[in-house]
């Protein structure tokens, strides 16, 4: 195989991926919506939640977790407070009705719990607090991962519960919006994902092994080990900050899996390609809440504040959450997204598996 990356315009990877999903059985409507969201998280620069995604979607189908079509069914609305099931849909869909739906609520009332249960991948969380600061909305999102669990509670041996994001997004008036958007564990599942694919090691304290012992290589995560003591086939990720992340980790799984319905990680869930996340939103609209002016006053203040840091010796300036994302966007909006051999081996084969071996032939926009 050869080991030249492939270049794709970021028009070109929409147009060739939705044709993937859309032979998987998608409407042109949806299999375009979640081609999308996909190459949008390769141009913020996170390919683990990009189209590399694909090939395990397509498993997901195939085995029937994910159900191609299904949207959002709301299971009690009171208003301002919404419960809402994913019915196993795609989440790039099941997730930007529910945002809709949360939007238009917290408009109208001044703000808007929503909780989300039984939705396949949400992808990116980022994306939807993006959506929601577009509206001029503050938005907090908890969620939980119902699929093999990987990442390792802080002082134990093996994975007990996924990387279950947590996500900030706060608009700032006459400035970009501030978007925090991360795992909980010390780095993406998706990530050592792109890290095995392209055949390079992780830094240490990422991992641990089957044994419970640290490692660098990401595929004891990817792709099963030899047995371990406890009888599991991977090893874990470890949570970030030691104890604290282990604790946030623990709050996304309650707030996101339980108090949503969607359901946790208790060792009896079914393992397979489908995995699952619960999400539990709260948006507020701060010209609602009394507070606007000295909201905007008090950010502009503090994020000039910041601007004014002094770099630390070694680094170039100060980046505040979702700056990297920009930047990066504008880049490879210009020089293409770069899938790696391994990557595009792996579409290539989910592409055959539908029907769609020929979904490189709409890729005029291929760069290299």
């Amino acid at each position: 195989m050869s080991e030249v990356l492939t270049r794709w315009t970021p028009a070109a990877l929409r147009h060739a991926s939705a044709l993937i999903v859309k032979a998987a059985g998608s409407s042109a409507h949806e299999a375009q919506a979640v081609a999308d969201n996909l190459v949008m998280a390769n141009l913020k620069g996170h390919d683990s939640h990009g189209v590399g995604m694909l090939p395990r979607y397509i498993d997901a189908v195939a085995e029937g977790g994910l159900i191609p079509n299904n949207g959002v069914a709301v299971t009690l609305d009171i208003g301002s407070l919404l419960t809402l099931d994913g019915q196993c849909g795609y989440g790039q869909v099941v997730g930007g009705q529910a945002m809709a739906l949360g939007i238009e609520r917290a408009l109208q009332h001044g703000s808007c719990i929503m909780a989300v249960g039984q939705s396949h991948h949400l992808g990116r969380i980022g994306h939807w607090a993006e959506m929601a600061v577009d509206a001029g909305l503050v938005s907090l999102h908890f969620a939980n991962v119902l699929a093999q669990p990987v990442v390792a509670p802080w002082g134990g041996a093996d994975g007990r519960f996924g990387t279950n994001p947590c996500c900030i997004g706060l608009p700032l008036t006459g400035r970009q919006p501030f978007i925090l958007d991360f795992a909980t564990s010390r780095v993406a599942q998706g990530k050592m994902r792109v890290a095995h694919n392209e055949g390079r090691q992780v830094p240490p304290g990422f991992l641990i092994d089957t044994h419970g012992h640290p490692s660098t290589d990401p595929g004891v995560v990817v792709v099963p080990q030899e047995p371990g003591p406890f009888g599991n086939l991977f090893g874990a990720l470890m949570p970030f900050g030691e104890h604290k992340g282990f604790g946030l980790s623990v709050a996304c799984e309650l707030l996101g899996g339980a108090l949503t319905g969607g359901g946790t990680w208790n060792g009896h869930n079914k393992a397979g390609k489908a995995f699952y996340n619960g999400m539990l939103t709260i948006l507020i609209d701060p010209k609602r809440l009394g507070t606007s002016a000295d909201f905007e006053r008090e950010a502009e203040g503090f994020m000039t504040w910041l601007d004014a840091a002094p770099p630390a010796p070694g680094t170039d300036e100060v980046l505040t959450a979702g700056e990297p994302e920009r930047r990066t966007q504008a880049m490879r909006e210009v020089n293409g997204i770069a899938v790696d051999p391994q990557t595009m081996a792996e579409l290539n084969r989910a592409a055959a598996s539908v029907g769609a071996s020929d979904w490189m032939s709409a890729g005029t926009g291929v760069i290299a």
